[in-house]
């Protein structure tokens, strides 16, 4: 199979590159720097990977790339941590997803040799935020920005459809593994200084890597699936279990709470990212004979860290 994706060099995207590699696939990897992604991806260890420098929102000879390929994985997007969302960051996060996907839709449709699946990512803020709630794929959409930044990003890729090309939008929790979200919170442990965020209650849907990187893969292959699957484990908990297990596997307590006002002053708005959160379900993931092979919090944590 010859895959394109966009976001390869990203936390999720070095991982299924790697896995797509080991089994004998073709990748074509979309890059915004050459240097950098040939850093991560040297010519000698992964020889069935060619990078295409591209533009993520601007139509360009990368496009032709796409033609020719089995399927496309769209992964890119700005991240949603590590700046204050002032307006203009707001509309970075929004375009790097909505034009980004635009564009990767606009390449399918003029490909000569089309692409039968487009995987495209989003993420569980579509459902808003709530502590009381449960959601599953047929659950509507929320009204906070992020709720409306993947209500814009999915939009995008529905374009798709209208080529014959199959979707399928994976609506991503929160990815565990080395590196990511996990990494930003391991340190305080470390220190004896972990705890939860916040009050605590609030839901933490997760995935573990390994887990998504088997999704992408099984939705390639199962040419039925289409539609809105939720990237996430079977079992969400709340904050306060979650730094309860971090701590149990790395040997440390899990006392100090960060209050939320304390997040709330260091990031802004952004800091409902840690300290929302909503009870998610895989239901149509599961209904699709996908079978997680981590679903207790803690067994993750442990293959992760130890």
């Amino acid at each position: 199979m010859k895959v394109a994706i966009s976001g390869a060099t990203g936390f999720v995207g070095r991982h299924l590159v790697h896995r797509l590699q080991t089994e004998g696939h073709e990748i074509i990897a979309l890059v915004r720097h050459a240097a950098r992604a040939a850093h991560i991806f040297p010519a000698e260890q992964f020889p069935s990977v060619r990078l295409v420098t591209y533009q993520p929102q601007a139509s360009g000879a990368w496009q032709q790339a796409i033609s020719g390929c089995d399927a496309v994985v769209n992964l890119a997007g700005e991240p949603l941590v590590g700046e204050r969302w002032t307006a203009a960051r707001k509309q970075e996060i929004i375009d790097s997803r909505s034009i980004g996907t635009q564009k990767i839709v606009e390449a399918i449709g003029q490909a000569e040799v089309q692409p039968s699946v487009l995987i495209n990512a989003s993420a569980i803020g579509y459902y808003g935020i709530s502590q009381t709630a449960e959601f599953d794929e047929t659950s509507p959409s929320g009204d906070d920005f992020l709720a409306q930044v993947c209500q814009v990003w999915e939009q995008a890729a529905q374009a798709v459809t209208q080529t014959g090309t199959r979707l399928v939008i994976l609506r991503l929790g929160i990815v565990l593994g080395q590196g990511g979200a996990l990494a930003k919170m391991v340190p305080p442990f470390q220190f004896f200084a972990g705890g939860p965020l916040g009050s605590g209650q609030q839901w933490f849907s997760w995935v573990h890597l390994d887990d998504l990187v088997n999704l992408i893969l099984y939705a390639l292959s199962q040419k039925e699936m289409t539609g809105v699957f939720n990237a996430t484990a079977p079992q969400p908990v709340q904050m306060q279990e979650l730094c309860q297990s971090l701590g149990a596997v790395l040997n440390r307590p899990s006392w100090l709470p960060v209050p939320g006002i304390a997040l709330e002053l260091l990031l802004g708005e952004a800091a409902q990212l840690l300290l929302g959160g909503q009870k998610v379900m895989p239901q149509s993931t599961q209904a699709a004979s996908f079978q997680f092979q981590y679903t207790q919090i803690e067994t993750a944590l442990r293959q992760i860290l130890t």
